[in-house]
């Protein structure tokens, strides 16, 4: 598979004090088919709070944060300002922004929406409702410093490749691996030129970060969370619950 490129990847860092301050964008558009219901992953509650009222909490009150970008599916605004966003009575803007048919067409859709008009960018997943304040902080904080970073953790088991018939191919160096996790944060101006350079080869990353990645550019890692869990299944949701009552105990 094709590796996209950006031209004169230098320029776009050099240029990245153009703008100044922090923007959030938070994908929220999944449909979560894995789910198994009706309803909407990310408006599905937990606790006294829908999962993304969680995860929006938590910018809101990160001091690092100026604004917030959510990206949720198309035709959802009047649902998500009355059940999500009021209730919460925000003093930081919160924009509405339709997402697309990827995650990665949401994230694109984010940033276009923020427009050069700030120089750093942290993006989120919004069914991650347990991340911490100070981890998005530090995630800014070495952002600013290296150009992009992200969350990640230690694998705790032996990891091994295999191939289309589930043979192993090759056991990994178990202390090189690290499981990403988001936040992720980095230079407005680099992240979206990554972006548009893996549309161009229509190439779809796993995450932000892997399309910085492609582009040679630097994103170090920084130690996640294993309590900030990406809620995809209904058993998610109940580890969520868990989790968030023994962190609340």
């Amino acid at each position: 598979m094709k590796q996209p490129k950006i031209e004169n990847s230098q320029s776009t860092i050099d240029n990245r004090q153009s703008a100044t301050g922090v923007a959030a964008v938070i994908a929220g558009a999944g449909q979560g088919t894995r789910m198994g219901s009706e309803a909407r992953k990310q408006y599905m509650m937990l606790g006294n709070r829908p999962v993304l009222a969680h995860t929006l909490l938590a910018f809101e009150k990160c001091d690092a944060i100026e604004e917030i970008f959510l990206v949720i599916p198309r035709g959802d605004d009047p649902l998500c300002k009355k059940e999500i966003i009021d209730p919460l009575r925000p003093n930081k803007p919160i924009h509405l922004i339709s997402g697309g048919a990827t995650r990665q067409e949401s994230v694109y859709n984010g940033l276009k929406a923020i427009d050069g008009r700030f120089g750093l960018v942290v993006i989120h997943d919004g069914v991650r409702p347990l991340v911490k304040i100070d981890h998005i902080a530090e995630c800014v904080r070495v952002a600013e410093k290296y150009g992009g970073c992200i969350l990640a953790v230690a694998a705790s088991d032996t990891m091994k490749t295999v191939d289309e018939h589930d043979r192993v191919i090759v056991t990994m160096k178990r202390h090189m691996i690290r499981m990403a996790q988001t936040p992720q944060a980095f230079y407005y101006n680099l992240i979206r030129g990554a972006h548009e350079a893996a549309q161009k080869e229509a190439y779809v990353g796993t995450d932000d970060a892997e399309l910085v990645e492609l582009c040679g550019e630097v994103v170090k890692v920084i130690p996640g969370d294993p309590y900030n869990i990406k809620i995809t299944t209904p058993e998610d949701l109940k580890l969520a619950e868990a989790l968030m009552q023994y962190l609340q105990s």
